[in-house]
């Protein structure tokens, strides 16, 4: 299985390699490899004491931020190192000035894992949820540095769980302490014989309780508001706002829109403006504006999570697809959510829909069913809001009891 893995890792990296010739993505991907030994030579000194957090991609990065936060106010002596696997996290946060230096993470091969992992002088090492490359994490064992798992999260369906799967599991064996997200998870590590781990819930939900505090009034938003219910639909692909237009369409006049496609591209918000040609776009969103515009397509990054707030009822986008997207921002804010059918793997959904306040869609008719439904009874509405606050509210604290266990223990 080592030569295997050795291989694929290798046939992996010549996929990418060619596939960068036409995709910018896989370019980048490519190039922000390139040297990366010089690159990295004189970052840190011999007397640093750095913590080395990776993540593969943005949304790891987003779980793991409350950690980093955390970390960052409990160890102010200490230096942070912050590597991704993907383009789509490095270049959203090549920049970010908490910690003190960001770079991507070399291919796993033995040579690489050993000079990265000897060039630092590391104190202690997270990786975020589902890093699991085999010569990094036996390279941080071997020189001895503590080496933890945050916001882990197992299924039977893992390669860990496998009749086959015996190899992997020893890589679950290089961690010196797997914090996991749930029960599930950890009665599958116990199955299987390991000890190392303590259920210490999602970082995820510190996350969006800490942008659900620091959010930003928009009085352009509210303007546009003024006294219509809200809907705000988040993350959205082409099937999702199929859905959206026939509901628009049915329900015109009774609540207004704001529309945030999950990649806000050129294409994309162009293909919405023929959809909604009534629509304003957000960057042109001004305090004063005619009255009969009821649509609002968000054109920009980083506005999605506060938009929430001035919402009554959230559409979540993905469930036609690979996958929903993160629906805890909404429900922070305390919206009932309404997504497609593929939702299964996200546990927050099914908790969600299981305490009433989320609900699937199929067809517009459903989605047009449920808006009426919540906008016609605002007891129902009041109910369906309090539950998917509370939810968020519940779950909260796995960032002080994996920093508690980490520097207190």
């Amino acid at each position: 299985m080592y030569l295997l893995y050795n291989i694929g890792i290798r046939i992996y990296y010549l996929i990418i390699a060619v596939v960068s010739v036409w995709n910018p993505k896989a370019k980048k991907w490519i190039s922000g490899r390139k040297n990366w030994r010089i690159k990295l030579e004189g970052i840190f000194n011999e007397d640093d004491k750095v913590i080395w957090f990776h993540c593969a991609s943005l949304g790891e990065f987003e779980q793991g931020r409350s950690l980093i936060e955390k970390v960052r106010i409990q160890c102010p002596d200490h230096k942070i190192l912050l590597t991704f696997f993907s383009p789509s996290g490095f270049e959203k946060r090549k920049d970010y000035k908490l910690v003190d230096h960001v770079c991507y993470l070399p291919l796993d091969t033995s040579r690489n894992a050993h000079a990265f992992v000897h060039m630092i002088p590391l104190e202690k090492v997270f990786f975020i949820k589902y890093e699991f490359w085999y010569h990094f994490l036996k390279n941080i064992r071997a020189k001895n540095v503590p080496l933890y798992l945050a916001s882990g999260n197992f299924q039977k369906s893992h390669i860990f769980f496998k009749k086959y799967g015996s190899w992997y599991r020893k890589i679950l064996g290089s961690f010196t302490q797997i914090f996991v997200q749930d029960m599930e998870s950890s009665e599958l590590l116990k199955k299987y014989g390991f000890n190392n781990f303590i259920v210490s819930g999602d970082t995820r939900f510190d996350r969006v309780k800490q942008i659900s505090v620091r959010n930003t009034e928009m009085k352009e938003v509210s303007s546009f508001a003024g006294d219509s219910p809200i809907l705000i639909a988040g993350s959205t692909w082409e099937k999702d706002e199929l859905l959206i237009r026939e509901a628009y369409l049915s329900l015109k006049g009774k609540c207004k829109w704001i529309i945030a496609p999950h990649e806000p591209s050129e294409q994309h918000i162009h293909r919405l403006k023929r959809w909604f040609p009534e629509a304003l776009l957000f960057s042109e969103l001004k305090k004063d504006f005619e009255d009969e515009i009821d649509v609002i397509i968000v054109n920009t990054i980083g506005h999605l999570s506060s938009l929430y707030h001035y919402g009554l009822i959230a559409y979540i986008g993905g469930g036609f697809g690979k996958g929903i997207h993160n629906i805890l921002e909404a429900s922070a804010a305390g919206l009932p959510v309404l997504f497609g059918p593929n939702y299964n793997r996200f546990r927050e959904a099914l908790d969600l829909k299981s305490a009433g306040a989320a609900y699937v869609v199929e067809h517009s008719d459903d989605l047009i069913r449920q808006i009426l439904l919540m906008l016609n009874d605002q007891g129902l509405l009041k109910t369906r809001s309090q539950i998917a606050e509370n939810y968020t509210i519940s779950n909260t604290g796995a960032t002080d009891k994996i920093v508690d266990f980490v520097f207190k223990s």
